[in-house]
């Protein structure tokens, strides 16, 4: 009786290192699938953080530039906008009365020489300007 109790301690010996074998394959199998899981995820990631990125970029893109062009049609209008009021205050401050409100009246200095208009470089200097035009479009 003892033979057989002693195979049977063996039996469960042997049973338990097989066991424990197949557990160790198991986990070590395991272990590699996640670690190769982990890396395919990683490239994964990788390459939808490359693409989120880039189709971010264009879709801020698509975005802001209809902004920025309204923004800066809004300058351009602005500025033709206040143009001849702008036109019609600057020849007061340079003393010239007859080029107040002339359509072409220019006022900006090149080479310290001013060029008042394209019809009088140097500007009228009687009260009336024979080709004044108004500013103010009809």
């Amino acid at each position: 009786m003892e033979s057989w109790s002693k195979d049977f301690s063996e039996l469960l010996d042997v049973m338990a290192d097989e066991v424990e074998q197949f557990f160790t394959d198991i986990a070590k199998d395991v272990g590699e699938m996640v670690e190769s899981f982990f890396e395919a995820s990683e490239e994964i990631a990788e390459q939808m953080q490359t693409v989120f990125a880039i189709e971010f970029e264009q879709r801020l893109g698509e975005l802001i530039d209809p902004i920025l062009e309204a923004y800066l049609g809004m300058e351009l209008v602005v500025e033709e906008t206040a143009h001849p009021m702008i036109h019609t205050v600057e020849p007061f401050l340079n003393d010239r009365p007859a080029c107040v409100g002339c359509r072409h009246y220019h006022g900006q200095t090149y080479g310290g020489t001013m060029l008042v208009c394209g019809m009088h470089p140097y500007g009228w200097e009687g009260e009336k300007c024979p080709d004044w035009q108004s500013t103010w479009q009809e």
